[in-house]
């Protein structure tokens, strides 16, 4: 079998894009690690499927698979994408549309400048629901590491993450504890783990380890968790810039309730065929 798919990437967290609209795609764990195989596949962070809604007041249904074969419920940067994707192959006129994912509805809007928001929901922070197995909730929370014991911010963006303020992002010890707090106990369906750098009250620098694939350039979930995790802490303002290894996002968060706003860019590489 021969499929059509589309190389994609938002800040350098790149996607293999494939059109399921006309035609259901079902794809094995392993054909799924073997087309983000960097060597013996196309190569990427996750794999995305465009397929038709699934309920009333939706354009697309969206599903994310990361590199290890496994489907996750959310994913910042790919939302950006799949907005460019559905419009450049003619799927959809519109600027602005409302997508199903595993963990509800979000909505990317395609900006006049080329850059996309996406309203990427209210965040969730009920410890049963990230999910996170603790006895009570709290602003942080404690975390035994190795031998060490780190404060995180606990909290769901539609799939979880536990947020660490770090000192230096550039020395944090993201690819030897990363994949640590990724499978911790307490975490029972993984974690995405964040080490975030206030520069000033507007400006963050991060790095993400992300569940099932390692670290990537930039993780879209991932920056709305800290800056949502930094203002809860009193450390942010509303408007923040997060700098990521593969550039800058624009995020804002009003507040318990409130949906967070994130804009950032979403770039076409290359299309191309791959035989399954």
């Amino acid at each position: 079998m021969r499929l059509k798919f589309t190389k994609m990437h938002g800040l350098g967290n790149d996607f293999v894009v494939f059109d399921a609209t006309r035609s259901p795609l079902d794809l094995s764990r392993a054909q799924l690690r073997r087309i983000a195989d960097r060597h013996l596949g196309v190569g990427c962070d996750q794999i995305l499927l465009v397929e038709k809604p699934r309920t009333p007041g939706t354009d697309f249904y969206y599903r994310i698979f990361n590199a290890d074969g496994g489907e996750v419920e959310q994913c910042g940067n790919g939302a950006r994408c799949f907005v460019h994707f559905v419009r450049e192959h003619g799927l959809t006129d519109k600027k602005e549309i409302r997508v199903g994912t595993q963990s509800g509805a979000i909505v990317p809007r395609l900006e006049a400048d080329g850059q996309v928001t996406v309203d990427m929901g209210v965040p969730v922070f009920d410890p049963p629901r990230i999910p996170f197995t603790v006895e009570r909730s709290a602003l942080t929370y404690p975390l035994e590491i190795g031998g060490r014991t780190v404060e995180i911010s606990a909290l769901s963006m539609g799939n979880p993450h536990a947020v660490q303020v770090v000192a230096d992002v550039d020395t944090a010890l993201v690819t030897s504890e990363g994949s640590a707090i990724e499978a911790h106990p307490r975490f029972p369906q993984r974690v995405n783990a964040g080490y975030m750098q206030v520069v000033n009250r507007g400006h963050i620098k991060l790095r993400v380890y992300e569940r099932g694939v390692g670290e990537t350039l930039a993780c879209g979930s991932g920056a709305c968790a800290a800056v949502v995790a930094g203002i809860l802490r009193g450390l942010l303002d509303p408007q923040v810039t997060v700098t990521t290894r593969g550039g800058d996002l624009g995020l804002s968060w009003r507040g318990i309730g409130a949906p967070v706003m994130m804009t950032g860019p979403a770039v076409t590489v290359f299309e191309g065929e791959l035989e399954i």
